[in-house]
């Protein structure tokens, strides 16, 4: 206890000093906001912060460090911590006193008041009471809180925002903002957007935009990609794509706002105007492919091809889709017959041709619907009248040809060029078309017939030439038999002769053997006659042929007549008949043997 009380008595000590001598102190990261308690004046009805001593809340605040004469009795000293702004974010500032905002505007002007940190200037240089134009970026300001209210994203729903509308705006890559401003002067009458207005650092100096014109509603300019510190209370941006041109494209510009409209397409061309960028009016200057920062709330770009386009006057549709609405040309012709035509028509619109077209027609949709088409249609039309639909038919190529030229000149007139007219399917009447069928069915059975007799001849043709190759072939071989036959003949005449011959010698030889055997018979003959005697050799000859001819002279049985003299005698007078024939046959083949041996 003891301890306690010198402590206790040193405190009092410094608190009478401090009391005494209106000592205040203030640390580096607070903000002093003095409030006096009485004055010889009172603050006027119209004010909340005094700037002549008036009492009441005071516009000078009190910086860090110690400050004298601020006694207790006569002033109260509020400590608030000083106002930090984080990194992407931004403050927005309310004022609780100041002069009133005039009535054609919705926001406080921004004045010299290093940042609403100077309340005192802020009051005397204007500084106007409710939302500011003017935001705090980020840092650490003094602010007197007495006269400001900086509204944060730590305070952002206590005060109806949300948190993103006190964030640094970001635009996204390839994306466009389109700004919206919620304060400055009325927009002029007949215009649907501010114009241009420069030296506002893209809207981030709300005060120099207004100072130097700037409207109130949609703008004209642009923000691009980045990041902008911008007031949620003066600007509302929209953000949409960046306007591509794709490859085989112009874009051609039509402004809706910008500077006075003057013509600068020469006196040429009679039909549209054109004007320079930045004008209101139609661009004479297309853009090219790629990717475009354009306000499309204030402009109109309107592609065109300038590559080859082809329309059908037909059921098919190209991808582009211009000729959806275009359908087969219906015509008649001279002999009364209607009939239907699929036609393309091919054209060509030039880079810096397509300015012109747009200024004229309004779109490549306009120039098929309202120009191409009733030109292209009528023209078919006229033509067909001219012809029957067998010579449409039969002359098909040159009424293309026509076509070509008559459409070429016609559509060069509105700055199209036509590449060519093709006449697709025509489609005759029924009727004539069976008719033509028929004959054409009949023409080509009549070819079919042609072809078949002349293949027929032609078979008949190769039949024969085959028929004859096979009798060649016999006769070659009749030929060759004939010949064969021939050798073959000769060679059996030469065998025959040769037999011929061969028995010619063989019997000349044989009766040369027969005569020299007879000769030698007959020799031997006449030695055994001459040696025997004729009857004893002619006996003993006859014995040798009956002996080599094995005839049976004496019977098995031998006949006795009665006796033995008389058997004998019959026996004797058979075997003397017997012998008187042998002996003749004998004589007449030695007779012949020697008359062949004789002959020569």
């Amino acid at each position: 206890m003891e301890i306690f009380i010198p402590i206790i008595a040193v405190v009092l000590v410094v608190g009478a000093i401090f009391a005494f001598g209106g000592i205040v102190i203030i640390s580096e990261r607070q903000v002093g906001v003095v409030i006096k308690r009485w004055a010889s004046k009172d603050l006027p009805p119209d004010r909340l912060v005094a700037l002549n001593g008036e009492a009441g809340y005071q516009a000078s605040t009190l910086a860090p460090g110690v400050h004298f004469g601020y006694f207790p009795w006569f002033y109260s000293v509020r400590r608030v911590p000083v106002t930090v702004i984080p990194q992407g974010e931004i403050g927005l500032v309310v004022a609780a006193d100041g002069s009133s905002i005039p009535p054609e505007r919705i926001l406080g002007k921004v004045v010299d008041c290093d940042n609403f940190q100077d309340a005192h200037k802020f009051l005397t240089n204007g500084g106007e009471k409710g939302r500011q134009l003017g935001i705090l970026t980020a840092g650490a300001y003094r602010i007197n809180t007495a006269l400001f209210t900086v509204i944060t994203s730590a305070a952002a729903k206590q005060n109806g925002m949300d948190t993103e509308e006190l964030m640094v705006y970001e635009i996204e890559p390839d994306m466009v903002g389109i700004v919206t401003t919620m304060d400055g002067a009325p927009i002029d009458e007949g215009e649907i957007a501010g114009l241009y207005i420069p030296s506002h650092d893209n809207f981030q100096n709300a005060q120099a935009f207004i100072q130097t014109g700037g409207r109130r509603g949609l703008q004209e300019q642009i923000l691009l990609s980045g990041s902008w510190n911008l007031n949620p209370w003066f600007v509302q941006v929209e953000q949409v794509p960046m306007t591509e041109i794709p490859i085989g494209y112009v874009g051609v510009v039509i402004s809706y706002v910008g500077k006075a409209h003057v013509d600068v397409s020469g006196m040429d061309f009679k039909h549209g105007d054109l004007v320079n960028v930045g004008h209101k009016g139609v661009w004479v200057t297309p853009l090219y492919p790629g990717k475009h920062p354009v306000n499309t709330r204030v402009m109109k770009v309107e592609l065109v091809p300038t590559t080859n386009i082809v329309l059908n006057w037909s059921p098919r549709t190209e991808m582009h889709s211009y000729d959806s609405t275009l359908s087969s040309i219906t015509v008649n012709s001279k002999d009364g017959f209607t009939f239907e035509l699929d036609v393309s028509q091919i054209i060509h619109v030039g880079a810096l041709e397509a300015p012109k077209v747009i200024s004229r027609i309004g779109s490549v949709q306009n120039m098929v619907d309202h120009v191409l088409q009733p030109i292209v249609s009528n023209y078919f039309r006229n033509a067909a009248q001219a012809y029957t639909v067998l010579d449409f038919l039969n002359a098909r190529s040159e009424r293309q040809s026509e076509a070509t030229v008559h459409v070429g000149k016609a559509i060069r007139a509105y700055d199209v060029e036509a590449i060519d007219t093709l006449i697709g399917k025509i489609i005759p009447p029924p009727a004539l078309m069976q008719t033509l069928t028929d004959r054409k069915i009949a023409e080509e059975q009549n070819k079919t017939f042609q072809v078949q007799q002349e293949a027929q001849t032609q078979r008949q043709q190769l039949v024969r030439a085959t028929a004859l190759a096979d009798i060649q072939q016999e006769m070659v071989q009749s030929e060759q038999g004939v010949d064969i036959a021939e050798l073959e003949a000769r060679a059996q005449i030469k065998q025959a002769e040769g037999e011929a011959e061969s028995i010619r010698l063989k019997a000349q030889g044989e009766a040369e053997a027969i005569r020299a055997k007879g000769e030698a018979q007959a020799s031997a003959y006449r030695a055994g006659a001459e040696a025997m005697g004729e009857q004893g050799f002619t006996a003993v000859q006859l014995m040798q042929i009956i002996g080599d001819q094995k005839v049976r002279i004496i019977p098995d049985i031998a006949v006795n007549g009665g006796g033995q003299s008389g058997g004998s005698g019959v026996v004797d007078a058979l075997l003397g008949v017997m012998l008187r024939q042998e002996m003749a046959k004998a004589s007449a083949a030695q007779s012949n043997g020697a008359a062949a041996a004789e002959k020569p």
